[in-house]
C-alpha cells in the first residue's frame, strides 16, 4: 500500500525534474538584428564581430553558460525601421529566441522599443546612440552598453566649451543627429551655440550646408568652430570650401578608422572617442585587441569594442541568473549591475538601464605610420564626471 502511495509521487518529482533538466538544457537563443547592409553596413558588422568576440571571450571559450549553449542568430535590419520592428517581432515570437541584441541605427531602435514591451523580452540596444532610447521612448525591458548621445555631448563639450568660441552644430536630420544636438547643447556652459545645421542623413554635397554655416560664423570674434555630429558618409567635405580663410575650425568626436582617415587633415583637433583600441589600459581592452590582431591583421575598431561590450554584459547577467533567460529575473538582475568591458568597468543604472561609462578626450596627432588620424588621449573623462541626464518617464 505504502509503496502503491509513493510511486505516483516519485513518477511526479522525476517528471518535474526531467522538465527542468529539459529547460536548463535548452540553448540561450539571441538575435542579433544589425545593419548587415545599408549606410551602415561597416559599423554593424564590426558590431557582429565584437559581439562573437565577446561571447567567446566572456564564456571562456565555451559558448555556455550554466550548461545551456549560445546561439546567435543573425537578421539584417537593412537600416529601415519597419523592417527591424518586423524582424525583432518574428525573432520573439517564431523563432523564440530568449533577448536580443541591436540596432545599428537609432530610428531602428526607437521602432523596435515597443516590441521588446509587447513580448516581455530584453533588447540590449547596441550601437544606437539617440539619448530618446533609454528617454522618453524607453520602457523597462531596455538595456543599453552603447553610449547615448548625452555621453557623447558632455564628453566632447569638454573639449571645446570655452569663453569666447562661436560655435555651429552640423548634424544628420534624424533622432540620431537631433538628439545629439540637442544634448551637445545642454552641455555646453561657456560657448555660444550661433546656429544648428541639418542636413539629409544620405548627404554627399554639402555646399548649401557649408556655405550656411560658414555665413553664419564668418563676421564673429574670436574662436569659430564647425561641430560635426554625422555617421556614415564624409561629412568632412565641408573642408574643402577652405574654412580657413575665414578662421574656421572643425571638431567631432571619435570615429571608425576608415572615417578617422579624414582626421588626417585637422592636427590638433580635440573632441572625445567612446572608444581607440590604443586608450584604454585593462586585460579585456588587451585580449580583444590581441584576438582581432591575430583573426584579422588590424587593431579592432569603434563598434567591435561596442559588441564586445554588449557580449560581457550579457554573460555577466545570465551568469547572475544561472541561465535563467526570463525578464523578471534578467531586469532586477541587470539593474546596477557593473561588469568588465574593453573600455574598464560600465554599470546600468537602475533608472533608466543606460550604462555609465568613461569616454576619452583626445587630440589628433598625424603619424605616417597610420593611415588615420590618430587621436592621442589627453584623459580618460570617468562617468562620474559626467552628470548625464535621466530623461525617461519611469
Amino acid at each position: 500500500m505504502n509503496r502503491q502511495k509513493r510511486t505516483p509521487m516519485a513518477a511526479l518529482v522525476a517528471v518535474a525534474f526531467c522538465a527542468s533538466a529539459s529547460v536548463l538544457a535548452q540553448d540561450i537563443k539571441i538575435a542579433h538584428i544589425y545593419s548587415k547592409t545599408g549606410p551602415l553596413e561597416a559599423y554593424g558588422k564590426q558590431t557582429q564581430t565584437g559581439l562573437m568576440m565577446g561571447l567567446d571571450y566572456a564564456t571562456g571559450g565555451t559558448m555556455t553558460v550554466n550548461g545551456r549553449k549560445i546561439v546567435v542568430i543573425e537578421k539584417d535590419d537593412q537600416g529601415k525601421p519597419d523592417l527591424g520592428k518586423n524582424l525583432l517581432a518574428a525573432a520573439y515570437g517564431d523563432d523564440k529566441v530568449d533577448l536580443a541584441v541591436g540596432p545599428t541605427a537609432s530610428p531602428v531602435a526607437l521602432a523596435m522599443l515597443p516590441v521588446a514591451e509587447e513580448y516581455k523580452k530584453i533588447l540590449l540596444v547596441e550601437p544606437a546612440v539617440a539619448d530618446s532610447i533609454t528617454g522618453d521612448k524607453w520602457n523597462k525591458y531596455i538595456f543599453r552598453t552603447g553610449r547615448n548621445s548625452s555621453q557623447d555631448a558632455i564628453s566632447n563639450a569638454v573639449a571645446v566649451d570655452k569663453d569666447g568660441v562661436s560655435i555651429v552644430t552640423m548634424a544628420q536630420d534624424s533622432a540620431f543627429g537631433r538628439d545629439g544636438v540637442k544634448a551637445f547643447k545642454e552641455a555646453l556652459k561657456k560657448s555660444k551655440l550661433v546656429h544648428e545645421e541639418y542636413l539629409p542623413p544620405a548627404t554627399t554635397d554639402f555646399t548649401a550646408g557649408a556655405q550656411r554655416m560658414i555665413d553664419k560664423l564668418k563676421g564673429l570674434p574670436g574662436r569659430k568652430i564647425i561641430f560635426i555630429i554625422w555617421a556614415g558618409g564624409n561629412p568632412f567635405k565641408i573642408a574643402d570650401m577652405d574654412l580657413k580663410r575665414y578662421g574656421i575650425e572643425i571638431a567631432t568626436g571619435g570615429n571608425i578608422l576608415p572615417a578617422m582617415v579624414a582626421y588626417k587633415q585637422f592636427p590638433g583637433m580635440e573632441g572625445a572617442a567612446y572608444y581607440y583600441f590604443g586608450m584604454p589600459k585593462n586585460v579585456v581592452n588587451e585580449a580583444l585587441v590581441a584576438r582581432h590582431y591575430s583573426q584579422f591583421k588590424s587593431p579592432p575598431d569603434f563598434f567591435t569594442a561596442g559588441g564586445f561590450s554588449s557580449a560581457m554584459a550579457l554573460v555577466t547577467a545570465l551568469k547572475k541568473t544561472n541561465g535563467d533567460t526570463s525578464a523578471n529575473k534578467l531586469i532586477p538582475a541587470m539593474e546596477g549591475m557593473s561588469f568588465d568591458t574593453p573600455k574598464g568597468k560600465m554599470t546600468f543604472r537602475k533608472e533608466d538601464h543606460q550604462a555609465m561609462q568613461s569616454m576619452y578626450h583626445f587630440k589628433i596627432k598625424v603619424d605616417p605610420a597610420f593611415a588615420w588620424g590618430v587621436p592621442e588621449l589627453i584623459r580618460e573623462i570617468k562617468p562620474e564626471e559626467m552628470n548625464v541626464p535621466i530623461r525617461n518617464k519611469r
